[in-house]
């Protein structure tokens, strides 16, 4: 996972963006069976935006299988 400096400045925000990221995709491990997958985040988001990114995740995953 990739977190720029232009996105984030402050390395907390750029680190828990990161967290959250992981997290969700340990969760979904199961489902990305032999993918090698490279994150990008270009939007910084925040903790009541955690929705959002989940779905966003979740129609990624559903690309991938396809």
């Amino acid at each position: 996972m990739v977190v720029g400096k232009k996105t984030q400045k402050l390395a907390v925000k750029r680190n828990y963006m990161k967290r959250v990221l992981r997290e969700l995709m340990r969760k979904k491990q199961e489902q990305l069976l032999n993918f090698d997958i490279v994150i990008r985040i270009q939007k910084s988001f925040y903790r009541y935006d955690f929705i959002e990114i989940e779905t966003e995740v979740n129609q990624m995953i559903a690309k991938l299988k396809k």
